[in-house]
């Protein structure tokens, strides 16, 4: 459908991109993946043909339409929502029109048997072929469930664009985008500006659709649901792996390893070889195995390795000053503006080491509620109590605007490290992808993803008991993503974190507070067990809503609520079964790598001489065994809720 053929990109004696080539299938699902200024914008734009290549071509199919989100794009301020919405199906509306005018002018013919009668007729079939493909004869119903699915309530649909937020601007357009069916998506961090009831929603559209999606996104989970092959930009090159993102991180372990081995070998040889010139190089006897010598390294194809700065680095927060037991008592807490609630009723207390996500959907009042948690707005009924000796460290999504622009990068750092860190201002710079040169740059001449690092970066080296995070991980690879998610999950102290990112709250939250309809409610559990939580409750209410008009004059309640409580069982089995079979499986794959590091200690105990590869092998095991016992303990803990209910 789509093909890439020796593409090179280079910008002023620089490379991006050096021949590189591959193909995009009808319905393939693709992730592409690479380093920040790796290029896989610049990949997106080259097939949207936004851009143009310095050598090479890209080749599209007749047929072949594209829909681009990129990360910032225009939006439109001069309808209502569904006004707007409907702009996406400017084709079929011309294929209505043509389809009106042809039926018109068939109607009035009567030379049935002449060749234009039948040129007609063929038209009129074609036309409304295409006005079937394009989703004409279901458009509003489209229109519909796309707006609800990315979030917007039915009571919006006649709202102003003009009077939503940018992230919520932003969705109109991916909704116009997803209507229009193109043959493939390009999308560019397309889940920046959604919550986690609309990724997953995005998630089961793309998984389902006909067409061709090549994305680029630093949500693990969304790349693994939505996906099933890899590409990997990397010093200009690509790699491409057949697999999800999880499983390319194995392999990209494998092929990086074989890699760093053979770039040590070549290191070995040309120093030898160097050694050997410099050593020999003015002897009459040896000149011609100088210059063979001197010939074979001109000839040498030169290996190269991405610098894995990141991979021994180990971030840690200040450790925790001392608090009290109770953090926070929130008490019928609630926030109104005006005649417009946010939220009400908001009551739990938070205690010391607690771990939370605030998650719901945008606009339900999460980042109202980390605010009015800070002390930095007054709630409108009920009380916040804090905690004794309760330090809070404060990272708001606006975060980045809040630092002065004249300070350099280090010398932002600088003014607030205090101790044995300041040492390591560099390195913790080098964590958040600031290397080189980039620490002397200004504050005023960074990207916004590199404001929002550095400021988290900051925050890092101020000693807090109570972490408020709003939105963190916005703008972060998945580098950073992993430092900063370690870094929470060693942290003594208690933090309360806002983020639509299920892979980087799974294994650090143990509470979660969901925002929803004006109220707040508590989940004793991790994400995932949030999500199926909540899962249940949405078949529970749509069965709720069906049985109500089924329900004649005379059923008593307890018929109702003993029909409910049958449906309720089955669905409760289900998911019971479900969990069991997770619990099997990880048991089954834990006996086996148990049973292969059992033979290596055999084989060890009675070896002679030493082979690296075994021992690598042997330590990848072990590695491997750590992982399944702790997907073992969070399996079980699932199962366990479960059970219990």
């Amino acid at each position: 459908m789509i093909s890439i053929d020796n593409l090179s990109v280079s910008f002023g004696g620089w490379t991006l991109f050096d021949s590189i080539s591959f193909l995009i299938n009808p319905k393939e699902r693709v992730g592409l993946v690479g380093r920040n200024g790796a290029g896989k914008t610049t990949i997106l734009k080259l097939i949207a043909g936004l851009e143009q290549p310095t050598s090479g071509a890209v080749t599209r199919n007749a047929d072949c339409t594209i829909g681009y989100l990129p990360q910032q794009m225009v939006v439109h301020d001069t309808t209502t929502l569904i006004e707007e919405t409907a702009k996406a199906f400017d084709v079929v509306l011309a294929l209505e029109a043509e389809i009106e005018r042809l039926t018109a002018q068939i109607a009035t013919r009567t030379d049935y048997e002449s060749e234009s009668y039948e040129k007609l007729l063929h038209s009129l079939n074609e036309a409304t072929d295409r006005y079937h493909i394009l989703g004409g004869d279901t458009r509003d119903a489209d229109i519909e469930k796309t707006l609800l699915g990315l979030g917007f309530r039915r009571e919006e649909f006649s709202k102003p664009t003009s009077t939503f937020s940018g992230g919520w601007r932003m969705r109109i357009e991916l909704a116009k985008l997803l209507l229009r069916r193109p043959s493939i998506f390009l999308l560019d961090e397309p889940t920046n500006h959604l919550d986690i009831e609309s990724i997953q929603w995005l998630e089961q559209y793309l998984k389902n659709y006909n067409g061709a999606v090549l994305l680029i996104s630093h949500d693990r989970a969304f790349l693994d649901n939505v996906t099933t092959r890899t590409i990997e930009l990397s010093l200009g090159k690509i790699y491409d792996y057949k697999v999800p993102y999880s499983q390319f991180v194995t392999l990209r372990a494998e092929r990086r390893a074989q890699q760093l081995a053979a770039y040590q070998n070549q290191q070995r040889l040309i120093e030898k070889s160097e050694e050997f010139i410099e050593k020999f190089r003015y002897k009459p006897t040896k000149s011609n195995q100088v210059q063979s010598r001197i010939k074979q390294l001109d000839k040498l194809e030169r290996i190269e390795v991405e610098e894995e700065v990141l991979a021994t680095m180990n971030i840690k927060f200040p450790p925790a000053p001392r608090s009290g037991q109770i953090v926070a008592e929130i008490k019928g807490v609630g926030k109104a503006f005006g005649s417009h609630r946010v939220f009400s009723g908001a009551e739990f207390t938070i205690h010391k080491g607690d771990k939370i996500a605030l998650v719901g959907r945008n606009g339900e009042g999460k980042t109202t509620f980390a605010r009015i948690l800070i002390g930095q707005t007054e709630p409108t009924e009920g009380t916040v109590r804090l905690g004794a000796n309760v330090s809070i460290g404060y990272y708001a999504q606006n975060q980045d605007d809040l630092m002065d622009g004249d300070f350099t990068v280090y010398d932002t750092l600088d003014r607030v490290a205090v101790g044995d860190i300041r040492t390591r201002l560099r390195d913790i710079l080098g964590a958040f992808l600031f290397r080189g040169e980039d620490v002397d740059k200004k504050v005023k001449v960074l990207s916004g993803g590199e404001r929002s690092r550095l400021a988290m970066a900051r925050m890092m080296l101020e000693p807090h008991n109570l972490l408020v995070l709003d939105e963190p991980t916005n703008h972060m690879d998945m580098r950073s993503k992993d430092i900063l998610k370690e870094a929470i999950r060693k942290f003594d102290g208690t933090v309360v974190v806002v983020s639509h990112d299920r892979e980087f709250l799974d294994g650090i939250v143990d509470k979660v507070y969901e925002f929803r309809d004006g109220g707040v409610r508590e989940y004793l559990g991790g994400i995932y067990y949030f999500l199926e939580k909540r899962k249940i409750e949405d078949i529970r209410e749509i069965e709720r809503k069906a049985e109500t008009p089924k329900q004649s004059a005379t059923a008593t309640p307890t018929q109702s609520q003993g029909k409910l409580s049958y449906e309720q069982k089955k669905e409760q089995e289900k998911l019971i079964r479900k969990h069991r079979k997770a619990v099997e499986t990880i048991e089954a794959q834990t006996a086996e790598v148990e049973a292969q590091i059992a033979q290596y200690d055999s084989q060890f105990a009675t070896a002679t001489e030493y082979n690296a590869d075994d021992y690598r092998a042997y330590d990848a095991l072990k590695q491997q065994l750590d992982h399944l016992m702790h997907e073992w303990e969070k399996a079980v803990y699932e199962l366990e809720l479960v059970e219990g209910e």
